[in-house]
């Protein structure tokens, strides 16, 4: 045994291990009825002498190999010509490597090459029969043909990926329509590219059922205008011999695989599918509820044959789209609903205003139903002021919107009635909080002096203000507020704090809700820093200033949230001297405005030819602003003018809202104030404190010299 395993170790070649099919005559002791039940099956047997080398393949493997029975000789050199070189590598290796290791049996495919030059599939599988010693002797086995089960198994592979393909198709399609709220939405999902390769198609067309009418309300190619011209699709009736129109009327699916056929049932087509390419159609309709709402039409480049597949998926795909675009057309109509009833609840026209101008916005939230409870309201007031509110009704429903309603018109009367701004908003606060309602609400009331400027304000709850001053510069004066109204009321702190700003010529007032800065994912310092640079970066125009920062904040966010905006902008003063004049108002919550003071009086000054004067003017000018902003309640006022009767003189003129009277003192050496009417007496020709019934006017004049000398100052008596 010993020397007939190494005389078969020393035959051995792992480079010819073909499994040799089995041999031509049955081996001794195989049985004839087992073979008998192999080539029934397609199978070959195989019997490889690994002592002698000689490999025995039966008549149904040579005719496997494509082999007569006097042309195999038993050598593996002759079945190696019938495999091809990378195969036969393959094959060779998997059956040394299984020797090798100690395995008992191998299998592979390989290719066989027939006498015609094609190629086909072929599988072996053998067992090694090892000596107690665990040496290779003998290796038999089968051989048989496999072109038919790859074939299946391809064929199987590709149906698995057609329905994992349909089924990602259907379950995309579904999440996309998911995320769809309006018509239009749903229209986006299914005309963009996305859309065409999940329903396989090269283009599409969407109809919606109004009454016996269908319109098209999305495609995503449109014929020639010429065309469109002689025949419009884009309104039919549903009794029309059209391939939607049937599908939406009738209630069924129709494939059409060939140009033929669908010209043939439909001939109004024929210019439609010559100009546009179109091979075959599938028109699927769309119904809920057992009701028809549309049909959608796809178009596809090419003929084909609607597989059982391919129409189970544009089933499944329409039913998804009739579900979203029911819910889609329910949503319109809420929002149309609550939309009306909002904008019925606010003013339908602003009343014209003297002085200024004032434009306002509303736009209600993207992703409610329900109406929000966002207002503004422009109110007349007596000696030609006006009154100015934006406000917020916790919540949005029905309830809200009722609620803002009784708010404004409360509101507008007790403005009527002549209150302060202080009881305004105090008495609106005690009218919600008797209302049968667990509601809050907020507001920012205004009450504007067009003429002087002057404001009176009062916030509860509500956002801050923004100015933006002419020069286009964009700031947040600080407006003391109170608690929300209702809410103030039931804590027993309705007595609302007021704030006095003055508005200078050509600057404008903003006021807005938080839906206009407070948008999902973002903190609202960010809506804010937004808004500032919205602000002073918009046109100078009031209405095209609104519109732009409704489309600088508010495109590209989800809006959940509605939003009011209203501006108010005072008019340039108007009049003769408006050249020769400078009006600036310093807000005390706005240290920049100094800066902006600064620049404006420098610039007037150079104008007026009183450059030599500047210094000295702008000292002054700084002494008693610095006084009205720190020792009295409220902002200023600071007039420059240039006077020429009866001597050319630059007049300054500072007003504010206090009745005290300033007084010269005499500070001693140590002292770190006290200075300021000193330097005023010092570098003025005159100088002077008058009261005012508002307050009192600081004002100093400085003569023009001819010469280039001061000329000499004049007490006031």
């Amino acid at each position: 045994m010993a020397e007939r395993t190494a005389a078969s170790r020393g035959r051995y070649d792992p480079r010819t291990t073909l499994s040799a099919p089995a041999p031509t005559e049955p081996a001794e002791g195989t049985p004839t009825a087992a073979n008998d039940r192999l080539a029934l099956n397609g199978m070959g047997s195989f019997d490889w002498d690994l002592e002698t080398g000689r490999y025995h393949l039966d008549e149904i493997g040579l005719r496997l190999f494509d082999l007569g029975p006097d042309e195999f000789d038993g050598r593996p050199s002759s079945l190696a010509a019938r495999v091809p070189a990378e195969d036969s590598a393959r094959l060779n290796e998997a059956v040394a490597r299984a020797m090798r290791e100690g395995e008992l049996t191998f299998a592979a495919y390989f290719r066989l090459i027939r006498r015609d030059g094609t190629l086909c599939w072929a599988h072996t599988q053998g067992r090694i029969l090892r000596d107690p010693q665990a040496r290779p002797y003998r290796v038999v086995g089968i051989v048989r043909d496999a072109e038919e089960e790859l074939a299946h198994a391809a064929a199987m592979r590709t149906l698995a990926a057609d329905r994992r393909r349909q089924t990602d198709s259907v379950r995309n399609t579904t999440e996309a329509l998911a995320r769809a709220l309006t018509v239009r939405d749903v229209t986006n999902v299914l005309t963009d590219s996305e859309g065409l390769r999940r329903f396989g198609a090269d283009g599409l067309a969407l109809g919606l059922v109004d009454g016996d009418i269908l319109r098209l309300v999305a495609v995503t190619r449109q014929p020639s205008a010429e065309l469109r011209a002689l025949d419009d699709l884009s309104v039919t009736r549903l009794e029309d011999r059209l391939g939607l129109a049937e599908a939406a009327r009738s209630r069924r699916p129709q494939f059409i695989g060939n140009e033929e056929e669908l010209i043939t049932r439909y001939p109004r087509l024929l210019p439609y599918v010559e100009q546009m390419g179109i091979r075959a159609a599938a028109f699927l309709p769309l119904a809920a509820q057992a009701r028809s709402i549309g049909a959608l039409g796809l178009y596809y480049g090419d003929r084909r044959r609607f597989s059982t597949e391919d129409r189970n998926i544009c089933i499944a795909l329409g039913s998804a789209v009739a579900q979203s675009l029911q819910r889609a057309m329910l949503f319109d109509q809420e929002r149309e609903f609550a939309t009306t009833l909002q904008n019925t609840m606010l003013p339908r026209r602003l009343p014209k205003i003297g002085g200024g101008t004032v434009a306002a916005r509303y736009r209600a939230g993207r992703t409610g139903r329900e109406v929000g409870g966002d207002w503004y309201d422009v109110v007349p007031l007596p000696r030609r002021r006006i009154a100015v509110v934006v406000g917020d009704v916790e919540g949005h429903d029905s309830h809200a919107a009722a609620i803002m309603g009784q708010l404004r018109i409360a509101l507008r009367a007790y403005a009527a009635e002549g209150h302060t701004p202080a009881t305004v908003v105090a008495r609106v606060s005690r009218f919600l909080a008797d209302l049968d309602t667990e509601r809050s609400a907020t507001c920012i009331y205004v009450e504007a002096d067009l003429e002087t400027g002057s404001l009176r304000l009062v916030r509860a709850g509500h956002l801050e203000p923004l100015i933006r001053h002419s020069s286009g510069r964009a700031s947040w004066p600080a407006v003391r507020g109170g608690l929300p109204l209702g809410v103030a009321t039931v804590l027993g702190r309705d007595q609302y704090p007021e704030t006095r700003l003055d508005l200078n010529p050509s600057d404008t007032l903003l006021m807005c809700t938080d839906g206009l800065v407070e948008h999902r994912g973002q903190d609202i310092s960010e809506g804010l820093e937004a808004l500032a640079a919205a602000v002073h970066s918009g046109p100078p125009d009031l209405e095209k200033l609104a519109d732009h920062l409704c489309t600088e904040l508010l495109a590209g966010t989800a809006q959940d949230d509605d939003m009011a905006l209203l501006l108010l902008r005072r008019a340039a003063v108007p009049g003769a001297h408006a050249e020769r004049q400078m009006v600036q108002h310093v807000h005390q919550a706005d240290p920049e405005g100094l800066v902006e003071t600064r620049t404006m009086l420098r610039r007037s000054l150079a104008a007026w030819g009183a450059a030599g004067l500047i210094p000295d003017i702008e000292l002054a000018a700084d002494e008693l602003l610095t006084n009205a902003l720190v020792h009295t309640d409220g902002g200023a006022k600071l007039t420059v003018e240039l006077l020429t009767r009866p001597v050319r003189r630059i007049r300054l003129e500072i007003q504010d809202h206090s009745s005290e009277l300033p007084h010269r003192r005499a500070p001693g050496e140590t002292a770190t104030s006290g200075r300021g009417l000193l330097l005023v007496d010092a570098l003025s020709a005159a100088w002077g404190v008058e009261p005012r019934g508002t307050g009192k006017s600081v004002w100093c004049e400085f003569s023009l010299p001819r010469d280039g000398h001061r000329p000499p100052a004049v007490r006031p008596g």
